[in-house]
């Protein structure tokens, strides 16, 4: 077998072991709500921690172009496009909780148009539908190939992952009633993560001020980044 097939197979495997890791968390939220071992509020419960996992997956997304600038390791931005589709499958199960299981859609019939005037009335509700929305471009445009036929307009369109974060992170702190402590520290390290790229987006730009050719490729700094 050779070095590069080696390679390949130990980046699959890694993925692989990446993959299987991040769905425990679900795996045992989901075990629990099944068991009854949520709480007074089960429903709250499963829509709070799936809610928890999908912000914590996408700060890690946003942490991994800072972390391979900082470090040089560039064998990272293999697992971002991983990293990000786990977040957006956790929204999913997150908003299928609210849609299905707490506004029953669609057993209880035109039940689609109480969930519409929930959005549009509550504004965590806003904020975390105009997140979700946000981020299904970015997980459809996730391939390889759509990297390809988009081009630059592909970086341009998956920069929308740092408004739909910070959404997400107003979602939370306006659905708190009481200890806002947790959202309070995501949107700490959003801000934190957002201050380390403009500073080395800025010392890069000192060190290598001319602009690249028109040939060369766009930087994947998003939800989806290719390895």
């Amino acid at each position: 077998m050779s070095g590069e097939t080696r390679r390949r197979w130990r980046g699959r495997l890694a993925q692989t072991a990446l993959v299987a890791l991040g769905v425990v968390p679900a795996a045992v939220i989901i075990w629990r709500a099944i068991h009854d071992q949520l709480g007074a509020n089960p429903v709250e419960a499963l829509e709070h921690r799936l809610g928890d996992w999908t912000i914590w997956l996408l700060l890690a997304t946003l942490a991994i172009t800072p972390i391979r600038r900082l470090t040089r390791w560039n064998g990272i931005t293999r697992f971002r496009r991983t990293v990000g589709l786990l977040a957006f499958g956790y929204l999913c199960l997150h908003f299928l909780t609210y849609l299905v299981i707490d506004q029953g859609f669609p057993m209880q019939g035109f039940a689609i148009r109480y969930v519409a005037k929930d959005i549009a009335k509550r504004p965590y509700v806003t904020v975390g539908f105009t997140a979700f929305l946000m981020l299904m471009p970015l997980a459809w445009t996730s391939t390889k190939a759509s990297i390809r036929r988009l081009g630059r307009r592909w970086t341009t369109l998956h920069q929308l992952i740092y408004p739909a974060a910070a959404l997400g992170v107003l979602h939370y702190l306006w659905l708190v009633k009481a200890d806002r402590s947790k959202p309070i520290t995501l949107g700490l390290i959003l801000v934190a993560l957002l201050a380390i790229r403009v500073w080395t987006e800025r010392r890069r730009a000192v060190r290598r001020p001319a602009q690249p050719g028109p040939g060369a490729a766009p930087e994947r700094v998003a939800l989806s980044g290719a390895p």
